[in-house]
């Protein structure tokens, strides 16, 4: 028999043919070789899965109401993972493989095939059982020790796969009835067809790997990948995808290993430093930029209080302005409105609560281009919810809209049809200012 060397003869196996013998000797019924075999496999069979029934619901009450005591939520997820379950389910084909094959007698066909499939069978449910067990303990290390949410999922993913590719290996040499040795010595001229299978599986690992190593990338990081259309949160990475979920709710796949050999951009640094950038830029016609005089610079500073102490400074200085390299200073001149402006919002950037003054603050000229003079306002507002975010910045470039015309600056906007039409209403023609007579 295939399992004569590892299953013994057993003195309760022996026992139970005996009684079988007597049963059918009281019953009257002809002993007959295939009937006390059948007799005697329900008899093994029903007992195997009565007693495995009894441990698995006798080992899930008792670790339930043992951890219950110690740890109520690590009993919870023992039972709802059904870790004991799959672990219990090794009882039964151990104990059939104990006793069913004294149910047969020499080297027959029936005989074969059934201890090879409970072999079987038993090596799926031990692999079943020991993959419950590593998803448990991964579970367990990733929400109690994981506190950066790195992507360590690939690896679970790699150790359960290992686990099924043994237990295959070990499945098919059972059913060949050859060493698995053997089969993994064949198994050597197949190796690029493997590697091309799981070619996938290996890069993700790696790329996990490389993830997790440079803590590039976590569960929860918002991330924007360029070549694709992922910008949102990061949902789970595994071993062929990282799942991303878009603003608009949408849900983004992409392999693990574009974001090692491309790019992404990583918004965790911003959400940690508690603060977000607006760097953005309002043109001013040329035109209208023009030279001041005391006068006119102190018919603002009475408008205008928060010019006070940059005005008194710079005449204090003999009108000479200070350019100091501090990261949230004033910068600006008397000479011109477009300057006096400039040291205007840098001074209410200063006064705002919401800007943070712990970071860079520049009210700054570009280049000028056919759209006037680039005024950039660079700054950091001391909040990074979006909407909070979204607030901030657009009051700051309403109340320059609306201050602008203040310092006699008009702000750049292309005409449109509807910008002639309004100058043609005001500015009618001389035939139609023309006097009656000369007409």
């Amino acid at each position: 028999m295939i399992t004569a060397d590892l299953i013994p003869s057993h003195e309760v196996a022996q026992w139970l043919l005996s009684h079988i013998h007597r049963f059918l000797d009281h019953v009257g019924l002809e002993k007959d070789v295939m009937t006390e075999e059948i007799i005697y496999a329900a008899i093994i069979v029903g007992a195997a899965l009565l007693l495995g029934w009894i441990v698995s619901n006798g080992v899930r009450i008792g670790v339930k109401k043992f951890l219950s005591v110690r740890n109520k939520e690590l009993a919870d997820e023992l039972v709802n993972r059904h870790v004991l379950i799959h672990c219990c389910r090794v009882i039964p084909p151990l104990v059939i493989l104990a006793f069913l094959p004294f149910a047969f007698t020499g080297k027959s066909l029936i005989n074969v095939i059934v201890l090879r499939g409970l072999l079987v069978y038993t090596t799926i449910v031990l692999c079943m059982a020991l993959c419950s067990v590593t998803s448990f303990i991964w579970l367990r290390f990733d929400e109690k020790r994981n506190t950066k949410n790195l992507p360590i999922k690939g690896i679970l993913d790699t150790l359960v796969a290992i686990l099924w590719i043994i237990a295959i290996i070990i499945s098919v040499s059972i059913i060949v009835a050859k060493s698995p040795v053997a089969l993994l010595t064949g198994l050597g001229a197949f190796a690029a067809v493997l590697m091309l299978v799981f070619k996938d599986s290996i890069l993700g690992l790696v790329a996990g790997l490389q993830l997790s190593q440079n803590d590039s990338l976590r569960v929860g990081d918002w991330i924007v990948v360029p070549s694709t259309m992922a910008n949102g949160i990061v949902m789970d990475v595994s071993l062929s995808s990282v799942k991303i979920q878009n603003w608009d709710n949408t849900i983004v796949t992409v392999p693990p290993y574009s974001l090692i050999s491309g790019s992404f951009q990583n918004w965790r640094g911003m959400q940690a430093s508690g603060c977000r950038q607006i760097a953005r830029t309002i043109g001013f016609e040329i035109y209208s930029v023009k030279s001041v005089d005391a006068e006119w610079v102190d018919g603002m500073v009475e408008k205008l209080p928060l010019l006070k102490p940059f005005v008194d400074k710079i005449r204090a200085n003999g009108g000479k302005p200070e350019y100091d390299p501090g990261l949230a200073t004033t910068n600006g001149t008397l000479d011109t409105n477009l300057g006096l402006f400039r040291a205007y919002m840098c001074e209410w950037l200063l006064n705002n609560p919401y800007i943070s003054t712990d970071s860079q603050i520049l009210v700054r000229l570009m280049a000028p281009d056919e759209y006037g003079i680039p005024l950039q306002i660079w700054c950091f507002t001391a909040t990074t919810k979006w909407t909070e975010y979204e607030a901030i910045q657009s009051a700051m470039f309403e109340h320059i809209i609306v201050t602008a015309p203040l310092f006699g600056l008009n702000i750049y906007n292309e005409s449109s049809g509807t910008d002639s039409l309004t100058v043609n209403l005001k500015h009618p023609s001389e035939s139609e200012v023309a006097p009656k007579s000369q007409k």
